[in-house]
Order: C-alpha cells, then structure tokens, then sequence
C-alpha cells in the first residue's frame, strides 16, 4: 500500500439544510437558524485546499502540559488538554507540524495528542469510552522519531483496521517517554492484534519490546482508586 506522506516527507510547507417552511413559521425558524449558525462558527470544519491531498479523516492537535505530583480532575484535566488546530490534507499536517516542537524538545511533563476531528483525547470521550489503547515505553531520546513515524503511519492509514483508529498520544515525562495509539474498540482481539502489529513494523521496534495494551475502563478505575487514596489521605 502506497503511502500519501511518502512525496511529502520532507515538505515544510458541510452539508447544507434546505428551508421548506412558510414565512409564517417566523420568528421560531429564524431562532432555530441563528442557534445553527452559532454552532457553525463555533465547529468550523477543516476542509482540504485546492489542489491538496485529502486525507481519510480529518485530525485534530492538542497539547497538554501539568504540573507532576498534583491530583487532577477530570474537569481540569480536560480544561488542561488546549486544541492546537485541525486539518483535511498532508499539506495542512506539514504546516502545523514543521512549526511544532519535536516531543525530544519538551520539558517537564508534556503530552502531544493527535486525534480524529470531534474525538476529544479523553477516555471518556464516546469514541473512546469501549476501547483501549497500546503502550510503549521509550528510553529517552527516541520519541521525536517513533512520534513521527507513529503518525505518518497513522495518518496514511497503514493500520488497515477500518474506522477503530481513535489517536495517538506522546508523553514525556522525566525519566522516560511513552506513546500510545488509541481504539474504539478493546473487546475486539483480532483489531487490537492487528494494531500492535503494524505499531511493531512502523516503529521498527525490537522483538524483545514490551508493549502492554490498556483498556480505557482500566484506566479510569485505576485513576480513581489513586486519587480516592490521596483524598482519603489528605495529601499528594
């Protein structure tokens, strides 16, 4: 399978309702539109450019960054998650990645999500709540180039698991780096074996790597026990 990225590598560089009603419906119809339009602006959609290599599904950046050590909610963590920009083509992806600090050039503990539009990076999220996500744990000076490579596949649709793709995440932390590819669906053993696959032939990783696959209920009962204990506690 060709790879779109493959000529790019390198670069740095809606549907619309029909009104059928009377006039006399009025002042309801008039509401009704300018609530739509509203939410229009509010959601503007990414669309390809002229001329530019649409990609399967568009995609969204966001980035967060917390202080070690302090509990989080989960509303502060999602007023955490700040959305860097969304786009349709390999052109777009190139113009907000090639001004984007490689994940090697992060301090403290930073996290660089890359989602499908409308799906936020949370476990909670609709797309997300039935599934899981695999993770790999990097020594420290490998995560710009596994980042790299895990999106490019992801984007270039190498994973050949239908609509399952949620994202991707790369975390850095102080001793260590993670990246982890986020699915909708945990319970299906055949997708996630396909997953953990490709992930093993785009990042080149050695047969010994431990890779260890994370349902999203997991985790979130994981989160709470921890924070319940450090409630319970009184401290951090």
């Amino acid at each position: 399978m060709n790879n779109k990225f493959d000529a790019l590598k390198d670069d740095d560089s809606g549907d619309h309702d029909q009104d059928n009603s009377s006039p006399k419906d009025g002042e309801k119809e008039k509401n009704e539109e300018e609530e739509k339009d509203s939410n229009t602006t509010k959601r503007k959609v990414a669309v390809p450019g002229a001329g530019e290599h649409p990609l399967q599904y568009n995609y969204t950046f966001w980035y967060s960054r917390r202080t070690p050590g302090r509990p989080t909610s989960t509303q502060s963590y999602e007023q955490n998650i700040k959305q860097i920009g969304s786009f349709a083509s390999v052109e777009q992806f190139w113009r907000f990645y090639s001004h984007m600090i490689r994940p090697g050039d992060l301090t403290g503990h930073s996290d660089f999500h890359l989602f499908k539009e409308g799906i936020k990076p949370m476990w909670e999220d609709d797309a997300n709540k039935s599934g899981g996500k695999w993770i790999i744990r990097l020594r420290k000076g490998l995560a710009s180039r596994c980042w790299e490579n895990l999106i490019l596949a992801m984007l270039g649709e190498q994973f050949m698991v239908g609509e399952e793709i949620c994202g991707a995440v790369v975390s850095v932390r102080f001793q260590e780096d993670i990246i982890s590819i986020w699915n909708k669906t945990a319970s299906d053993q055949a997708t996630t074996a396909r997953i953990r696959d490709t992930l093993r032939r785009v990042l080149n990783l050695p047969p010994n790597t431990i890779m260890e696959y994370k349902t999203h209920t997991d985790s979130i009962k994981a989160w709470e026990d921890f924070h319940g204990l450090v409630n319970a506690s009184g401290g951090r």
